[in-house]
């Protein structure tokens, strides 16, 4: 633990820190006097389907004389991107159906440095790389996906790089070569040096209820892979739903269908969350084939049996995020976060707007018609200040729907905004943070805006701010009415994998509510507290009770450090300390009223357990030796209070020096399950997988990729379970170890012949 030299007893650091913070991090009108704390107000909306058609084709006429115009260099030299290609017959090799090609390749600095751990992405073919510490990097792209002659965009991304992209074309038994050169130079905030002291108790933690899923709120029930019905386990996976009983102490499989309706080509679509309320199952879900969001529902009987209900499609883009669900349960309503991005190419606005029909099989034109508006103009809300022509804009959309009634019912409230964005869903309300593509030390700092958007349907408020937040992780609206903001000076959101590359100085926001007006106001400098930058990539952070958690960590690379430091920020007293822990930190959790932060150190998976209350430090470790996380999602773990300041933790674990990414494509190999007490962390054992046959046999017809993860440790009815691809085991625990008491298959019967994606 290091306590370093005061903050507040430094003028000289103060005066300093504050002036980077003001041109890098904060809106320039900050310290004026439209800063000040109280607002009032709300958003405009549109008076008329005219007046808000008429305003969407401005701004894409307005986007596409702008595209039309020499754009003025990127400050930015060298960056550049070099590739060939060399077909098989060039290698003299032969050409079979079976044959693959390659990419492969070197990333380096315009300083000629090889650049480790830099993300490569064909995005298109779901494929990823990550270079080694010589820059290097290969992907191989499977012949099945090669039945033609295939053009592919190749990107590469790296912490305080910006990125490259190019365009190849291949075929099967290519040969190709990419090396691309990234330009730096991210502006950074000084660190920041302040004291430790001791911070106020944390309140001893809320009975857990029953739920199987690590929700970041209590009472907000996040989107998933499994849920708890009665005395049933309902699992989403690979375009499929499963109940299994556990009822009467045994595990037997109940029922199993497609995800997806009878008449319903799921060819190009991801069948991602799952939520149960009452005898409801609903699944949310993305179709590239259909273009939007489509949300199926299911009922689901006492005996665990499963009928298809309908489904139903929304007007929106691809929702994904590495960091994020997009669907919750509130208060028996069906809340999730859609973004449709203006194109710059098309002035066929009214297709943007929010619109939901029932799936009834066609797809010709005529069947358009049956989109029905769920968003009125006065529910289309302008936005707070006026946008600029070179900014990408989206319709940041928040849709709510009765699961009461018979039929889905819906309705959706719209902000008009820069498309970059995070969004945070509290007991209360939908934040929407919206900042440009690209918010880095170029944009303009008062580019960013907070839409508080409340699921009661009033009209949404807003305040202008600056940074952007790393994930849904990055805010916690409190009792006492302050929502606080972990920000960085550059970031692009968390779309798709975004959250992974926010960079740049860091500060802690506290904006009270009342702030919230018409947008036109700004945070005032006061409101930012700046504090310490971590060093490495992909930030993880946390508040757990009173207090932030912050740090770095491996991400979806391979583990490429042994030690990381943590920070802990103080909500009360805006102090700041820091802990030096011995491996990174890519895993933050509340434990009770502590924490618990979990990061490899190359080879071994370490668990450190840190006190908050008094003085910040580590209290306890744990070490499992040639191990790392085998799910990076946050649902991935779970912690069980069986007492004031004691539990079981549970997390899915894989080999060791394991990249992250793998956990998209590998099984977790067991769960792993400690116990936390009397600042002691001990070693229950694992619950390890068997598969009889593997998952790619198992006909998957939509959703083959496990983005949302295939392990989960589960604590229902008294009973401890992990959740292992098409596996269940349960567990005992006596005498300070788990042994295995049951297991249950439910994998669906293999279908030869069946196409597979």
């Amino acid at each position: 633990m290091h306590a370093p030299t005061p903050f507040a007893r430094s003028p000289k650091r103060v005066r300093a820190v504050a002036l980077v913070v003001a041109l890098v991090c904060l809106p320039a009108s900050a310290s004026n006097a439209q800063g000040a704390h109280r607002a009032s107000g709300s958003l405009s909306s549109f008076r008329s389907d005219d007046d808000l058609l008429r305003y969407l084709k401005q701004l894409v006429e307005a986007r596409k004389a702008r595209a039309q115009k020499p754009q003025p260099p990127v400050p930015c030299t060298g960056a550049a991107s070099t590739w060939d290609v060399t077909s098989a017959s060039q290698r003299g090799a032969t050409v079979t159906s079976a044959s693959p090609a390659t990419i492969q390749g070197r990333v380096t600095g315009v300083d000629g440095k090889a650049l480790g751990d830099a993300q490569v992405i064909v995005s298109s073919l779901l494929l990823v790389a990550y270079t080694d510490s010589g820059g290097r990097y290969r992907i191989v792209v499977p012949a099945g996906k090669l039945e033609k002659s295939l053009t592919v965009t190749v990107t590469t991304r790296r912490v305080g790089f910006g990125p490259r992209s190019q365009a190849l074309e291949i075929q099967r038994g290519d040969s190709a070569r990419t090396d691309f050169t990234l330009c730096g130079g991210t502006m950074q905030l000084e660190q920041v040096v302040v004291s430790a002291a001791d911070y106020a108790s944390v309140p001893t933690a809320k009975a857990v209820d029953e739920s199987v899923t690590n929700t970041q709120h209590a009472g907000v029930d996040e989107g998933g892979i499994v849920k708890l019905h009665g005395d049933h386990l309902v699992m989403l996976r690979r375009g499929r739903l499963f109940t299994v009983s556990i009822a009467g102490g045994a595990l037997r499989p109940i029922a199993s269908v497609d995800a997806f309706g009878p008449d319903i080509d799921p060819n190009g679509t991801w069948y991602d969350e799952l939520l149960v309320y009452g005898d409801k199952v609903i699944v949310v879900g993305f179709s590239y084939e259909r273009g939007g969001t489509e949300i199926g529902t299911f009922r689901i009987d006492g005996a665990g049996g499963l009928r298809y209900l309908a489904t139903y499609q929304l007007h929106s883009n691809d929702y994904y995020s590495s960091r994020n669900y997009a669907s919750r349960v509130v208060n028996g309503k069906l809340v999730f976060y859609t973004p449709t991005y203006l194109p710059r190419w098309d002035d066929d606005v009214r297709s943007l707007l929010p619109a939901l029909r029932r799936w009834r099989g066609d797809t010709s034109e005529a069947a358009r018609a049956d989109f029905k508006g769920i968003a009125a103009p006065r529910r289309v809300y302008k936005p707070a200040r006026p946008l600029d022509d070179d900014v990408d804009v989206a319709l940041h959309t928040v849709t709510t729907c009765d699961l009461t009634a018979p039929e889905l019912e819906c309705v959706a409230s719209v902000v008009v905004g820069p498309a970059a964005r995070v969004f945070y869903v509290s007991p209360t309300s939908v934040y929407v943070w919206v900042s440009p593509w690209g918010n880095g030390p170029y944009a303009r700092p008062s580019s960013s805006m907070i839409y508080r958007m409340p699921l009661d349907g009033g009209a949404p408020s807003a305040i202008a701010v600056s940074g952007t937040p790393v994930d849904q992780f990055s805010f916690l609206e409190d009792d006492a009415g302050v929502l606080h903001v972990l920000v960085r000076s550059e970031g692009e959101g968390d779309a798709m994998w975004m959250a992974h590359w926010a960079r740049g100085s860091t500060a802690l926001l506290d904006v009270p509510l009342e702030s919230f007006g018409d947008g036109r106001r700004s945070a005032p400098s006061r409101s930012y507290l700046p504090v310490p930058t971590a060093q490495g990539q992909d930030l993880q952070n946390r508040f757990v009770g009173r207090h932030l958690l912050y740090g770095t960590g491996n991400g979806w690379g391979a583990p490429q450090t042994s030690a990381r430091e943590l920070y802990v920020v103080g909500l009360d007293d805006r102090r700041v300390s820091w802990i030096e822990l011995p491996h990174a930190v890519d895993r933050i959790e509340p434990m009770g009223a502590d924490a618990v932060v979990i990061g490899s150190s190359r080879t071994d998976l370490q668990f450190s357990g840190i006190r908050l209350s008094g003085l910040a430090k580590v209290v306890q470790r744990f070490t499992l030796p040639g191990a790392s996380q085998g799910e990076l999602r946050s649902h991935g773990f779970f912690y069980k209070p069986d007492g004031p300041e004691s539990g079981v933790i549970g997390l899915p674990v894989r080999g060791e020096g394991r990249p992250g990414y793998r956990h998209l494509v590998d099984g977790s190999a067991s769960v792993l399950f400690l116990h936390n007490a009397s600042d002691r962390f001990d070693a229950l054992g694992e619950l390890a997988a068997f598969p009889t046959r593997d998952s790619r046999d198992d006909a998957c017809r939509a959703s083959c990729v496990d983005w949302y993860g295939n392990a989960r440790p589960l604590f229902a009815r008294g009973r401890v379970f992990a959740l292992l691809g098409y596996e269940l085991v349960e567990g005992a625990i006596s005498d300070g170890r788990i042994r295995e008491v049951a297991r249950a298959s439910y994998a669906p019967p293999v279908l030869r012949g069946a196409v597979r994606r």
